[in-house]
């Protein structure tokens, strides 16, 4: 009887100890993941770009790379949490051969870019008015669209409407940032789904020392009413298409959602480049040209 009682308590000690591990200590090491450096380096710009450096509002100085439009539209390229600018490269290419003009930006930690890195994106909107403020100065551009991956399309959505230049925004990968973001889709209000988050942006926002992200993507969206949105979300990813969908309706005929089949993560580019670049250039061109 002993053994048995001994051997109980050891398997409870033990669950108490995975879900301990499952709900509080991986969000938390999310957290630090968050903010860790990036080792990472632009290395050269591609042909016919040339790098520039972007200033924020509160004087950091962020490395971009810059080409000048043929048709007078540029398009802000902002890369996700896995590296700077020289992570979308391809893109940069892609919409630059159709005569877009293309400024990819380094976020704030990233590569050569000064600050503190926030891989959940938290400090984008400030990077992105950097960014807007740029091109803004230059003669050759008449107006101002955003391709975002993953982070860099969450980012851009939450900056639409503090910067409603950005008259066409399209996003790959995008869902949220932070837990007020989170809870919004409605299958994620009840506790047992978003616990983990609410650690996750608790300890993200301690060790950081950085706020949640405002707006939330849903407001900004909305109160943006001149700008335009596609929304692309990999078909084999159901929480992408759930957030998508649920921005897409928010937006309604400002909105387009294009759900990629067979795609992973931020996978369209690479499965099926034609039709994406086909579908991102019409975009653009229907509403920035």
């Amino acid at each position: 009887m002993k053994k048995r009682t001994s051997a109980r308590r050891i398997l409870i000690i033990v669950a108490v100890f995975l879900v301990i591990l499952l709900y509080i200590g991986f969000p938390t090491a999310m957290a630090v993941v968050s903010i860790a450096p990036d080792g990472g380096t632009p290395g050269n710009p591609p042909a016919d770009f040339t790098s520039v450096t972007l200033t924020t509002a509160d004087n950091l100085h962020l490395g971009a790379w810059y080409a000048e439009p043929e048709n007078g539209a540029v398009i802000i390229l902002v890369h996700g949490a896995g590296g700077g600018r020289e992570s979308v490269t391809g893109f940069a290419e892609m919409l630059h051969r159709s005569g877009f003009g293309v400024l990819a930006v380094s976020l704030s930690g990233f590569g050569d870019s000064e600050g503190q890195i926030n891989r959940r994106g938290w400090n984008g909107t400030r990077d992105i008015g950097a960014a807007v403020t740029f091109l803004q100065t230059r003669p050759e551009v008449r107006s101002i669209g955003g391709l975002g991956l993953s982070m860099g399309g969450e980012i851009l959505l939450g900056a639409a409407s503090t910067y409603p230049g950005l008259t066409a925004v399209a996003v790959d990968g995008a869902t949220f940032r932070a837990l007020n973001e989170y809870v919004m889709l409605p299958m994620n209000e009840p506790l047992y789904r978003n616990f983990t988050h609410r650690v996750l942006s608790f300890a993200l926002g301690v060790f950081s020392g950085d706020s949640q992200p405002e707006p939330p993507i849903l407001t900004s969206i909305q109160a943006a009413e001149g700008t335009y949105f596609l929304f692309i979300a990999a078909g084999n990813v159901d929480e992408e298409i759930a957030f998508n969908q649920f921005y897409q309706d928010a937006v309604g005929e400002r909105g387009d959602l294009w759900i990629v089949p067979n795609a992973g993560h931020t996978g369209g580019f690479g499965s099926v480049p034609e039709e994406y670049e086909r579908r991102v250039i019409e975009f653009f061109r229907a509403h920035l040209l």
